[in-house]
């Protein structure tokens, strides 16, 4: 099966150790991994911000990159990017662009999937094969949990793994606050919402807490930061691609994220 990775714009510039996590997963999987290099920004936070018919050469960017059909599947580790390419880019198509638009973007949502789902729907399985012996909790995001619709996969995939200490967190399905560019337009009620998420994931004594969008985890994991709450952020696919021959290594990766802020 050949899979094409879509690395997401945040993704690439602040969680590439996701991204990469991701590849490790899917080829674990047995399948082939492939990166179409024109990829780019998926213009989600365009139409949040009211700018749909200009993110059309951004549809057609995507098209170009994945609408090869040696390509079984595009598989994105964030449920916000995959939720965009699914819901907005056909409905973006259909008032604004052609027929041929329309035609690819129907395509390319219909093999475009959040890591959760392939793997539980396509690849059939929910054990991957991971070891994390760590105590977790888990963080619903809105778009993987209202517009994707993946439901408790990420649940059961945290649940399969090997040694992992997992705890429910209370309010789970409750937004971060960060929403894109609410979080600048309506900073203090994002600063009142993330107070209240990091207040419940302190209250489980968790190690670290996971989710499938690194957007949700950026939030949450500065304001966890900022508290010197001692919880650390890390996507789903990271504790997924640890294995007890490579197990994750937070010391490195706080180190890649520092050099990162710099």
């Amino acid at each position: 099966m050949k899979v094409a990775l879509f690395a997401t714009c945040i993704g690439d510039t602040m969680f590439p150790d996701a991204v990469q996590a991701t590849a490790k997963i899917l080829t674990r999987l047995g399948c082939e991994v492939v990166f179409p290099t024109q990829q780019s920004c998926c213009g989600q936070m365009h139409v949040n911000t009211g700018y749909q018919k200009e993110i059309l050469p951004q549809l057609d960017n995507y098209a170009d990159a994945f609408s090869d059909s040696s390509i079984d599947y595009v598989v994105a580790p964030s449920g916000s990017c995959a939720g965009a390419v699914r819901h907005q880019h056909p409905m973006i198509a259909e008032r604004y662009g052609t027929k041929s638009q329309a035609t690819s973007a129907v395509a390319c949502a219909n093999k475009t999937l959040d890591l959760s789902e392939f793997i539980i729907d396509v690849a059939g399985v929910t054990d991957v094969g991971a070891y994390f012996p760590h105590s977790v909790t888990y963080h619903s995001t809105c778009h993987s949990l209202r517009v994707l619709k993946v439901g408790d996969r990420p649940w059961k995939l945290l649940s399969a793994v090997e040694a992992i200490d997992l705890r429910e967190l209370p309010g789970a399905a409750e937004c971060c606050g960060f929403g894109g560019t609410f979080s600048v337009k309506n900073a203090e009620t994002s600063a009142a919402m993330v107070a209240d998420k990091t207040a419940n994931i302190r209250a489980t004594n968790a190690e670290f807490v996971t989710a499938g969008d690194a957007s949700c985890l950026l939030n949450i994991g500065g304001a966890l930061r900022r508290q010197n709450a001692g919880v650390h952020a890390v996507h789903l696919a990271e504790i997924l691609a640890s294995t007890k021959e490579n197990p994750f290594d937070l010391h490195k990766r706080q180190e890649v994220l520092l050099r990162g802020e710099k």
